[in-house]
């Protein structure tokens, strides 16, 4: 019986991919196992410095650990260094951000050869859409369902839409097909995924974001679709009056900031200004007045002033953001912003990124606050048996702790949130 093992870094893009490949790998007789596998592959990632590091570091610990192993490398990190994977590290495959379908064969032809393959193609600009398949990806409870790949906004201190390649559309059909089928396998919770999901079906035919989210939130059955992250600028009218009238859309966005300065949102390449970003935040306000607004924040970018970083922390305020992830800023070889004058120190970075972190600990519990007391409709998602807890989210993201005995993973009940 041949076996393998696995490990995915990164995204939940990732995650995904990592366990279509696992699924591929089952229908070819391969077994789960971690115990002297015969393959072991990896998914890397390289979105920032850290995740370079950590990639590098978990390939020789898979060669290390699995001698006997073919190891397989793959992802966003071999995308951009498979000539010093190749000549440092040697594994036994290496592919990037393509050709993931073709894992099998490439495993036969080194089980026949012996000889290292490096399947790499150096230009992600051209790739088209991979089909790995309908996967089982989930939570319990939740599913993930990838929608497209790639991205075509280049930020000038983003590396993925190099490794990644350009937006390309996964076909409706397949969507359709998997979010059905994730249904029938009784999964109450479907996530849309992807690089950059907003920019689905630019490449295709009378089809985008919103039409698609439209026509999944009609399966039937389908209790809740979530969307995992979006821009601004593609939220459009028809999501907003979704998310007004839909039940099973997620009462819940997370939107991208990433700078409250006009100065630094033109620096860093992104596609609008402050303005425009808050109009859009009362638009779905307006149509949902409970929704909950996430959102990613960089600090430290390039030529960053303490006026600047001020006048972010204002913006996230008036906003009126409900949790913030807070990251410092991470210079990609390659980027614009990584050959901008002006580079923040270390010890800035930390103390700005901190000063957010605390400004989102505040925003949370306002906004948690709001509903303690409250009858909240929760999806039960896990059971702690050591605390003997059943633990589930709400449509708008809220946490829930519900004590005693195990309730049916899956089931939907209604209890007053207490924090």
């Amino acid at each position: 019986m041949k076996t393998f093992t696995y490990i995915s870094l990164g995204c939940k893009v990732n995650s995904y991919e990592s366990n279509a490949l696992a699924d591929l790998l089952k229908k070819e007789g391969y077994v789960y196992s971690d115990v002297n596998p015969d393959i072991a592959f990896i998914n890397t990632c390289s979105v920032t410095a850290t995740a370079d590091q950590k990639s590098r570091q978990h390939i020789r610990k898979l060669i290390k650990e699995y001698p006997n192993a073919i190891v397989v490398v793959m992802g966003c990190y071999s995308q951009g260094q498979h000539k010093f994977i190749k000549d440092e590290i040697k594994p036994a495959i290496i592919v990037g951000t393509s050709n993931r379908d073709k894992i099998i064969e490439l495993i036969k032809q080194y089980e026949n050869t012996h000889e290292p393959i490096d399947e790499v193609e150096d230009n992600p600009r051209k790739f088209e859409y991979e089909e790995l398949g309908v996967t089982k990806y989930s939570e319990q409870a939740r599913a993930y369902l990838k929608i497209e790949d790639g991205c075509d906004n280049f930020c000038s201190y983003c590396l993925i839409p190099y490794r990644r390649g350009k937006t390309r559309s996964r076909s409706f059909q397949n969507v359709y097909k998997e979010a059905e089928a994730l249904v029938q396998n009784d999964y109450k919770e479907i996530v849309l995924t992807g690089i950059h999901i907003g920019g689905y079906g630019k490449d295709l035919e009378d089809m985008n974001f919103s039409k698609l989210v439209k026509a999944l939130l009609d399966i039937p059955n389908l209790y809740r679709v979530r969307i995992s992250s979006i821009e601004e600028s593609e939220i459009d009218d028809t999501l907003i009056d979704l998310i007004n009238n839909k039940d099973n859309l997620a009462k819940h966005f997370h939107i991208p900031l990433q700078s409250g300065s006009d100065t630094v949102l033109k620096r860093m390449n992104r596609k609008y200004n402050k303005e425009q970003f808050l109009s859009k935040l009362c638009s779905i306000r307006n149509a949902c007045p409970d929704v909950a607004f996430t959102t990613d924040v960089i600090v430290g970018f390039p030529g960053e002033t303490e006026e600047e970083f001020i006048e972010t922390y204002e913006f996230i305020k008036e906003c009126d953001f409900d949790m913030l992830h807070v990251f410092p800023f991470s210079s990609r070889e390659g980027t614009l912003a990584s050959k901008m004058t002006n580079q923040i120190d270390p010890k800035t970075k930390k103390q700005r990124a901190l000063r957010l972190i605390e400004l989102s600990n505040e925003l949370w519990d306002k906004y948690t606050n709001k509903f303690v007391g409250k009858e909240v409709e929760v999806l039960v998602e896990q059971y702690d048996s050591k605390l003997k807890l059943n633990i589930g989210h709400t449509t708008n993201y809220l946490e829930v702790i519900i004590p005693g005995e195990p309730l049916k993973v899956g089931s939907i009940v209604k209890t007053i949130y207490c924090k």
